[in-house]
């Protein structure tokens, strides 16, 4: 079948087991998950869709969330969207009843409201929602960064290397105009303006411009700088399309938003954020070099929490302005040892369980993407439902990242030259300060670490006698009918369910 013949079947598959078109609100994607906004959660068949073979799992947040992996969902998504514009255009919105729509929606919105509408959460999702789609484009920036780097030290290619250093750099060198862009259109203004406003940040004539008694320097402030000065130009349009007269509009809106943005820009904004982006460098070198592997103990043991949440994207701003200022992140490699730690604990499931197939299975079809960074289908596959073992697989991360941390500490940093990748798929964007070789070697030490580390606590703790008892058996249909009504037990844990839900024999 060609890829796109399957791209879109998956596409089609999916469609009406979340209630076809009429229910579909909204669509989107990050790196592993298509998320979608729906009108009536209760159309959606959830074991159905896990059982579609490219779906690896759903995540049930403020958005439907259906985990396809890196690269598929860049693929199942239009297709998805142009199914869903056919949908809509070939049959009539379902009709209801105000009583059905006002019951349902208050239901909905009292769960949802309660779970995921927190200030943090919501604050969260929206710079995350800023810097998702810029990943991407720093993944392959970095991994040329990483290529031309390799060409220069061993002398090859001395004619090429200058282009991809250009080719490396100009994406970085603009980042805080993307960044300005994205952050007006999620907050709702006109993204160009925002685009304009950051703009000022990396025009070289700063340089002439003194602020605070300091000569500002062309990318001061970063993109923390460029997140506040598109902010700033969102409540200025909005508060110029209040107040101007539609007759000028056109005119003195964009004039004004530019002219005041920009001038606290200069006269401030680019000051603070610098002073706060140094902080951010300053901290995060302080961390490792004194703190060394109990910090990179506790990052790593505490990021696959976030990964469960879907709340580590949020970082992504961190992560950005350790790469304008030091060409590298130093705390992406330390998290990207939860990765390894939920790969030795579902190592170790799949041994203490041989005679639970489904479980098997699901670790067998999961493992090859864990291996490459993307932790969801093993996590609410296998480990959080089971409990012990998301707890253990923690601590492998924990092991892993004091691994890395402590080489840290000793003046061997290892960080990535980009965001988005992790497990085996970060090697190709990893440099440090000694050389490539030494940088390899200690993230590979690290995910060692912790694949051995979360397999030896989960193979000796990860299990109560119980919960062997529960799950270790076989999942051949017994002779006896089952049960009425949902099921809680072993075979609803076992058959692949990847939403979340409440851990088993903590």
């Amino acid at each position: 079948m060609a890829t796109e013949d399957k791209n879109r079947a998956t596409a089609a598959a999916i469609l009406p087991l979340v209630g076809g078109a009429a229910n579909v609100d909204s669509i989107a994607h990050c790196m592993t998950r298509l998320r979608l906004g729906l009108h009536d959660r209760s159309l959606v068949d959830d074991e159905a869709l896990k059982a579609v073979p490219a779906v690896m799992g759903v995540v049930e947040d403020d958005t439907y969330q259906i985990v396809l992996g890196p690269g598929t969902v860049a693929r199942v998504t239009p297709e998805f969207e142009q199914l869903v514009e056919e949908g809509r255009a070939a049959e009539p919105a379902p009709v209801h009843t105000a009583e059905e729509l006002a019951d349902k929606g208050a239901a909905i919105k009292a769960q949802r409201k309660a779970k995921n509408s927190t200030p943090f959460k919501l604050f969260l999702r929206r710079i995350a929602n800023i810097f998702v789609p810029l990943i991407p484009a720093l993944i392959g920036c970095g991994i040329i960064a990483g290529l031309n780097g390799l060409l220069v030290n061993l002398g090859r290619l001395t004619s090429v290397t200058p282009a991809l250093a250009a080719m490396a750099s100009g994406f970085m060198a603009l980042i805080a105009v993307f960044v300005g862009h994205n952050t007006a259109k999620e907050f709702g203004g006109t993204p160009i303006l925002g685009g304009a406003v950051a703009a000022i940040i990396v025009f070289p004539g700063v340089a002439n411009i003194d602020a605070f008694g300091q000569t500002l320097s062309p990318g001061q402030g970063g993109v923390l700088g460029a997140l506040g000065a598109a902010v700033l130009a969102v409540y200025v349009e909005k508060w110029c399309r209040r107040w101007v007269p539609e007759a000028l509009d056109v005119l003195v809106t964009p004039t004004l938003t530019v002219l005041i943005s920009g001038l606290v820009t200069i006269f401030g904004l680019m000051y603070v954020a610098g002073e706060v982006s140094s902080a951010i460098g300053t901290f995060a070198d302080w961390l490792l070099s004194t703190g060394g592997a109990g910090a990179g103990f506790l990052l790593g043991g505490f990021f696959l929490p976030l990964v469960m949440l879907g709340l580590h994207q949020a970082l992504i701003p961190i992560h950005t302005t350790l790469i304008e200022q030091q060409g590298f992140t130093v705390l992406l490699p330390i998290l990207a040892m939860a990765g390894a730690g939920q790969v030795g604990a579902a190592a170790a499931v799949y041994l203490r369980l041989p005679r639970n197939e489904s479980i098997r299975r699901t670790i067998r079809s999961a493992m090859p993407a864990g291996l490459l960074g993307v932790g969801e289908p093993l996590i609410y596959g296998v480990s959080l439902p089971l409990g012990r073992p998301f707890v253990t697989a923690c601590v492998g991360g924990a092991f892993g990242g004091g691994f890395v941390g402590l080489f840290n500490q000793l003046g061997d940093s290892v960080g990535s030259t980009a965001i988005g990748p992790s497990g085996w798929a970060l090697f190709p964007l990893l440099d440090g300060n000694h050389g490539l070789g030494s940088t390899i070697a200690i993230y590979a030490g690290g995910l060692l670490v912790g694949y051995v580390a979360g397999f030896a606590a989960t193979y000796f703790f990860g299990f109560s006698k119980a919960l062997l008892t529960e799950f270790d058996v076989s999942q051949e249909p017994a002779p006896s009918p089952a049960p009425a009504g949902p099921s809680t037990g072993p075979a609803a844990a076992a058959s692949g369910d990847t939403s979340a839900k409440e851990p088993a024999g903590v």
